[in-house]
């Protein structure tokens, strides 16, 4: 049972990623960002106060990196949803588990430690298989540019799941690691807005517009969602049904957007999947309770 709030977090953020792929029609990517941010401060913030959690945090620090790494992923989402398939940027976001492989691996050999790192190394190597398959389209299509991005994007969400995890060992409740990162996401936006601008209220479709709020909701969802599938499941079964976000994405892009995937595309999304499983498999072996990763 417990596992199946992984597959309702999963089907949140796909959700959420069409709405940014609409908003994106009227909005740049940091205007985005930002009412994303703030409609979910807002959301939890009334959610915390319902629960009665202090909002007053001992490790701002912390927090603060947190939200660099994981504003960087979110922008770099974003854009990427924006100017991809949506199963394409969804693919590559959720790349983040290979990334934490290839962290782990690439350590192990800065310290010499590479014995047992072969079945991990080649998992690695697979996932970047899938990769260049499932960027194919996007080198023909001339969008090699927001193809990068999006593997940023899963790069930069890895670095803030490690501290995530730092965030729940130093007895982080969920909720409010949730708030900081929305505090700190409002923040990136408002800075990149200075940069790239505010689009005038008069331009804007009212379809785009509707879907902010849900934006900001979705999210916040997808993060309780998977916090207790994480907490109350078997962490490789519940890792494993996350990767339902690529195949809900996959489904949006055909029946929304109508986007059309070679086949070569299709199985670098299957190769990606499989290695991020079997990657989940070999790192809960070596590290066991490995926390939830937060979009």
């Amino acid at each position: 049972m417990q596992a199946l709030w992984m597959v309702l977090g999963a089907f949140f953020f796909a959700t959420m990623g069409v709405g940014v792929k609409i908003a994106s029609q009227n909005f740049n990517t940091f205007e985005i960002v930002f009412y994303r941010g703030l409609i979910s401060i807002v959301f939890v913030a009334l959610v915390l106060r319902g629960r009665g959690t202090p909002l007053k945090t001992p490790v701002p620090y912390m927090h603060a990196w947190r939200s660099v790494v994981g504003g960087a992923a979110l922008t770099a989402w974003f854009y990427a949803i924006a100017h991809l398939p949506l199963a394409t940027a969804m693919t590559l976001n959720y790349m983040s588990g290979i990334w934490v492989a290839a962290f782990i691996v690439g350590g192990a050999i800065l310290y010499g430690k590479t014995e047992r790192q072969g079945p991990l190394l080649a998992t690695v190597l697979l996932g970047f298989a899938g990769v260049v398959l499932t960027l194919r389209p996007a080198i023909d299509q001339n969008q090699m540019f927001a193809g990068l991005i999006g593997l940023l994007s899963g790069m930069s969400a890895a670095l803030a799941y490690l501290q995530v995890t730092a965030l729940g060992r130093v007895g982080e409740p969920v909720g409010r690691t949730v708030l900081y990162f929305a505090i700190g996401t409002t923040v990136i936006g408002l800075v990149g807005i200075l940069f790239a601008g505010l689009t005038p209220w008069e331009q804007i479709r009212w379809q785009a517009a509707l879907w902010l709020v849900p934006i900001g909701v979705l999210a916040s969802l997808g993060q309780w969602c998977m916090t207790r599938a994480y907490a109350h499941g078997h962490t490789l079964v519940v890792a494993s049904l996350q990767y339902s976000g690529i195949v809900f994405a996959s489904l949006y892009s055909l029946l929304l957007f109508g986007d059309q995937l070679p086949l070569s595309a299709w199985l670098g999304i299957a190769l990606i999947i499989a290695s991020g499983v079997v990657a989940t498999f070999l790192r809960e072996r070596a590290i066991p309770d490995t926390p939830a990763e937060e979009h």
